[in-house]
């Protein structure tokens, strides 16, 4: 009874701080949310709620119009009289009368084309007078699902934060963020800093909505959704996609009359809305915006559908028809999860062609205003421009409440006296030993991903404890940790120890120390990886990777040096001995011969490198070009930009090995960048290149080794790897360059082509090596990504030729992905 009184003095609360407030509905007296209310000559407003409650913030008493606008519906102008706050104005709204008899239909041209194309000639003019501003920005978050699983993939699922009723359906995140915004056209910038922030059941109170990421502007040619480029109805090129018919006209408040578009794609499949536009006579500009798209359109599985409502108002002063309302609905269905969610958000105090300095852009393009996650309620119902329903409310209360709860010491030891608890499954599966209330935890890796074969230990598994702790909630904490690997064949006990340190989440400086004894790959990037080369050992009797024995000790350090340069180095001393092959074990092929671990001469069961000291240092710079950043109150986030690659310049120092030959210098860059290509694809490109300023004879873990393969998989990472390059024929100590190349084709072609839009996306590749000596290696492949069924994309199959020195080779690769 208490929490009920509570939550009614919450409820109260909120409703009452309201100004101007009441209730919108329809002539059958049901609730009309997401109506846009304004003051008359103004962008000072706000919209109903789901239940259709509004409360518009205003301190002015008198005489007052205020104007509730809402597509489909006529406009209604509210002149009244305040004398005391809050002042009820509720109304009925009835559905436009829509008539073609105010649209000249003489011409023997599609009447909607041709308002179609006035609204494409006059975008820039439009947008000359729209696209710079700043305003005020309020964004709500809504996630809801439904019939949630009690488990997936074995785990518990739990209460997902406290939002599920007893059929585990409900909300599972609820934010709101209040910010302000400035905007430039020409050049293009964008900053947003959040003044409110605010999530249900968490007390940070740290909101990930942007206003950037979420202004779907519908005057460009362009409009970005989950990876995938949509063609706005008035894109240059619209005609290519769309087909327009006229379904009537309707004039607003102020005179102007405003046409209704019904937008029909030109193919099922086209990466384009569905619905409704509504454009402006004489200005030709948006006045509203109904559109649909499926997850099938924009290649996206997991999404059923995405349903945008756009609202703009008319500002005389400056001409500008600016948007004041945004919603966006979706559903997702994943596995055995459905959510369906709102996010919404409104724009209002809008001040077009605001004077900029040089100072008022730069790199950080999100901040927050201290104390922006501190608001307290009071703050909330004064700024929140869309009031809460009552399921919202009740949410902020439930979670809120349990947040206080979750976070006590007695919840906390309850959680761990429960998962604490060593199954007998533990000692292969692993087991953490946690205190939540003081930030730390014990854990043991088990046995699952750490037991393999190889040729030169037989079976071998690994066990590791370690201890981390996390000093706060910024990111600062620290690890320390040991290993024993234990080969069953050469009855050797490997040991080592590493610490690692993170000091905070702006710049993140970490610091790594490690010592003791492993096995490692001669490429110590691992192009066959330890999973991989114990199954086609095991199962086919190939070993192909080759190992050594290391017993080192390293010291690492990196750190951002501003947001688009990241500083790292290393230095380390190991002793480097050979190893042979200590058993000839097979499941199946016993009577077959492996080969021997001399990964230079594999027919020779002699070492191919002598036992030796050396010290080693290297350096690297990893710089983004053009990238900018958003800051959170206790993180930082580098953001790209995809005009221009990511590039990578290092050195690395050999030194103080007893044999001069051993020492060396190696210069190496790498480059990478993502190019979209709209509807028409994704051009992916990756470009290595080093050399080393003396060629030796230096061990041969110290060549540079390209990420090679020998099986009928995928490599892991194809964008840098190749498919068919065998293992250590081609490392060099000399100079070299590779580049590899893919396009990935978009929508444009491929949904012309109904088949291939449901076995999957066309994908080309090209790939090339080139090293000092020798004849180029090089690679052409043509296949099939994201092959699968209903969600699940789990296939990718090329057919691959590589060509070297003259030979050519074919072969089918499979990439198997699980999510």
């Amino acid at each position: 009874m208490k929490n009920i009184i509570t939550l009614f003095i919450f409820s109260f609360s909120l409703f009452t701080y309201a100004q101007i407030r009441g209730k919108v509905i329809d002539k059958n007296n049901n609730p009309l949310p997401f109506v846009s209310i304004y003051l008359e000559d103004s962008f000072t407003g706000t919209t109903t709620n789901d239940s259709g409650i509004y409360s518009l913030q205003t301190s002015k008493k008198g005489k007052q119009t205020v104007v509730f606008q809402f597509l489909g519906f006529k406009t209604i102008r509210k002149t009244v009289t305040i004398e005391q706050f809050p002042f009820e104005l509720n109304v009925q709204m009835k559905e436009k009368e829509e008539l073609l008899d105010e649209v000249d239909v003489s011409s023997t041209e599609n009447p909607a084309n041709i308002i179609i194309r006035k609204a494409i000639a006059n975008k820039e003019k439009n947008t000359n007078k729209s696209g710079t501003f700043t305003a005020d920005f309020y964004s709500r978050g809504l996630f809801k699902v439904k019939n949630a699983p009690k488990k997936f993939l074995g785990q518990d699922i739990g209460d997902l934060g406290g939002g599920l009723d007893s059929t585990r359906t409900g909300i599972i995140y609820l934010s709101e963020t209040v910010s302000e915004i400035w905007q430039q056209k020409k050049p293009k910038e964008f900053k947003e800093k959040i003044i409110a922030s605010k999530v249900s059941g968490d007390n940070s109170g740290i909101s990930f909505n942007r206003a950037e990421e979420v202004n779907f502007d519908i005057y460009k040619n362009t409009i970005p959704i989950a990876d995938a480029i949509i063609y706005s109805p008035i894109a240059n090129a619209a005609f290519s996609y769309y087909k327009f018919k006229l379904e009537g006209s309707f004039y607003d408040k102020g005179g102007k009359l405003v046409d209704k578009i019904k937008l029909i794609p030109k193919r099922k499949n086209f990466s384009v809305f569905e619905g409704y536009i509504y454009i402006v006579e004489d200005d030709w500009a948006v006045y509203g915006a109904d559109l649909t798209i499926t997850g099938k359109q924009i290649d996206n599985p997991i999404i059923d559908t995405l349903h945008i409502k756009q609202n703009y108002n008319y500002d005389k002063d400056s001409g500008v028809w600016a948007i004041i309302l945004q919603t966006i609905d979706f559903k997702v269905s994943f596995f055995a999860f459905k959510f369906d969610g709102r996010y919404s958000a409104t724009y209002s105090n809008y001040k077009f062609k605001p004077t900029f300095t040089e100072k008022t852009f730069g790199k950080e393009i999100l901040s927050f205003e201290k104390g922006a996650t501190k608001k307290d309620s009071v703050y909330w119902t004064n700024l929140r421009s869309i009031p809460l329903t009552i399921e919202e409310k009740r949410d902020y209360f439930r979670k809120d409440s349990i947040e206080v709860i979750r976070s006590s010491k007695k919840y906390l030891d309850s959680i761990d006296d429960k998962y604490n608890k060593f199954k007998w499954t533990s000692p292969i599966t692993g087991y953490s030993y946690r205190n939540r209330h003081k930030k730390w935890s014990l854990n043991y890796g088990g046995l699952l991903g750490n037991a393999g074969f190889n040729t030169v230990q037989g079976f071998y598994f690994t066990g590791d404890f370690s201890f981390s702790k996390r000093i706060n909630d910024k990111g600062n904490r620290w690890s320390v940790g040991t290993e024993f690997n234990y080969g069953f064949s050469d009855k050797r006990v490997r040991p080592s120890i590493y610490f690692n340190k993170r000091w905070n989440n702006i710049n993140k400086p970490r610091l790594s120390i490690s010592a003791g004894v492993s096995v490692r790959q001669f490429d110590e990037g691992n192009s066959i990886s330890d999973l991989n080369n114990s199954l086609f050992s095991l199962f086919g009797k190939e070993n192909y990777a080759k190992f050594y024995e290391k017993t080192a000790a390293k010291i690492s350090f990196s750190q951002e040096i501003t947001p688009d340069v990241t500083f790292s180095s290393n230095v380390q001393y190991a002793n480097r001995k050979p190893l042979v092959n200590t058993t000839d074990y097979s499941f199946f092929n016993r009577d077959g011969v492996y080969e021997t671990n001399n990964p230079i001469s594999p027919d020779l069961n002699t070492p191919s490198f002598s036992e030796h000291n050396i010290f080693s240092a290297q350096v690297a710079a990893t710089i983004n070009f053009g990238s900018k950043y958003v800051s959170y109150p206790d993180s930082r986030y580098t953001v790209r930009n995809r005009k221009f690659p990511t590039l990578t310049l290092g050195y690395r120092k050999n030194f103080g090995a007893g044999n001069s030959e051993f020492n060396s210098d190696y210069l190496f860059a790498k480059a990478r960048q993502s190019i979209s290509l709209g509807d028409k694809g994704n051009f992916d490109y990756f470009v290595r290149g080093g050399v080393f300023l003396e060629q030796k004879d230096i061990p041969f873990m110290d060549f540079y080794h390209p990420a090679a393969n020998e099986t009928f998989l995928s490599p892991d990472y194809i964008a840098d790897s190749f498919f068919m390059m065998p293992y250590y024929n081609l490392s060099t100590n000399d100079k070299y360059a590779e580049v590899h190349t893919e396009y990935r084709l978009g929508s444009f072609l491929w949904n012309r082509v109904p088949i291939l839009s449901k076995i999957g996306v066309p994908v080309i590749g090209a790939k090339g090596y080139f090293s000092g000596g020798r004849k180029p290696y090089s690679e052409l492949s043509v296949g099939l990504d994201d092959i699968g069924f209903g969600g699940w994309k789990f296939l990718r199959v090329d057919f691959v030729q590589s060509n070297f020195n003259g030979v050519k080779e074919n072969r089918v690769m499979f990439g198997i992905k699980i999510f």
